[in-house]
């Protein structure tokens, strides 16, 4: 736990500083070093266009985290409302809001990615709006079905008794015990979207270059994956840590936020 969170604020403190750290441009290529490895100057070599790899995969990281982070935001805070309204007001909200949803995860997620990018270009707010999207339906069932546990609470029904409103109570009572499951689950997705984010630029329908990400280094290499196998197993290793560490915190902060509904049931 401690050491997926350790590399964690590693990676965004190095994407946070990257314009303060003394690298070399990650767009200016070195034409003297070509596909090399560790030299005077490049610490992790250099990419298949002379560019320096570590330059490129900390400017990278600015990308992934951006992408992963902000879409994730979007997508909770959309469901969580969502969630929320359908599983405490019930009735034809919920209705509509369950037909809604059912009808986007019918939809292919990828097909909806790539048209949008296609119609609207690759930039990063059309990726962020893109994969945000795609997770609204997920966030919108969980919180639906936290709410519709702890609507039926004692000290809920004990707020609408006094008096409270329906949205006061569903603002003061149940929201706050909602999010803690929702945020847990958040950084499990973080790691999904900073995946897709990484296909997406694999398959050419990401940030476009020169900006650099992750998933267009690692497709920029292949070609000479067997000569230069850094430029490919760099950005690799760093996504699959990145991953992995949001992954092993997702766990554990869901192991917590189960355990607390089990004890408060």
């Amino acid at each position: 736990m401690w050491l997926s969170a350790a590399w964690i604020g590693l990676v965004a403190l190095s994407a946070l500083l990257a314009p303060l750290l003394p690298l070399p441009d990650p767009t200016v290529p070195d034409y003297e070093h070509i596909a090399s490895g560790p030299v005077t100057g490049h610490l992790l070599g250099t990419d298949q266009l002379g560019r320096d790899m570590l330059a490129r995969l900390i400017h990278g990281a600015r990308a992934s985290l951006q992408v992963g982070l902000v879409a994730v935001l979007l997508g909770l805070s959309a469901g969580m409302l969502l969630g929320l309204l359908a599983g405490y007001l019930r009735g034809w909200v919920d209705a509509v809001i369950s037909a809604v949803v059912d009808l986007v995860l019918a939809f292919p997620a990828l097909v909806f990615i790539m048209v949008l990018v296609a119609v609207r270009g690759a930039t990063a707010t059309v990726l962020i709006i893109g994969l945000g999207s795609v997770f609204v339906p997920t966030f919108t069932r969980l919180a639906r079905a936290n709410t519709l546990m702890w609507s039926k609470r004692e000290f809920v029904l004990a707020s609408r008794v006094l008096g409270s409103g329906r949205l006061r109570t569903l603002a003061r009572e149940v929201f706050p015990n909602v999010l803690p499951s929702v945020l847990a689950y958040a950084f499990v997705v973080v790691a999904v979207v900073m995946v897709a984010e990484g296909s997406l630029s694999f398959l050419g329908f990401g940030l476009q270059p020169p900006t650099p990400s992750w998933g267009s280094m690692i497709a920029g290499g292949r070609q000479l994956l067997s000569s230069s196998p850094h430029i490919v197993a760099l950005p690799a290793l760093v996504l699959l840590l990145t991953v992995l560490s949001f992954n092993v915190i997702g766990d554990r902060l869901r192991n917590k936020t189960s355990g607390r509904s089990e004890v408060s049931l």
